[in-house]
């Protein structure tokens, strides 16, 4: 099964990263996106094709001094939270 997954943008406020260090960033997130959905799965909503908006927000809470690998796995759980299917 493939799954397309189109983000056309995705606001992070107050991410305490450089610039440089924003492909590492998402890299992470592309990564434990396909994870989460080859584990997991998606929602009957996703898996409809819906497009949406916007998905729930989040409040993230990051541990001091994260690297930008562990923020991005951060940011795609949230994300999924917003499309996925929970075990």
């Amino acid at each position: 099964m493939n799954v397309r997954l189109h983000i056309e943008r995705l606001i992070l406020e107050d991410l305490p990263i450089a610039g440089s260090q924003r492909a590492l960033v998402q890299g992470a997130v592309e990564r434990e996106l396909a994870r989460l959905i080859e584990v997991n799965g998606v929602g009957p909503d996703t898996m409809a094709g819906g497009a949406r908006p916007s998905v729930p927000h989040t409040v993230m809470h990051m541990a001091e001094g994260a690297t930008p690998i562990q923020l991005g796995q951060q940011i795609a759980q949230a994300v999924y939270q917003g499309i996925g299917k929970l075990p």
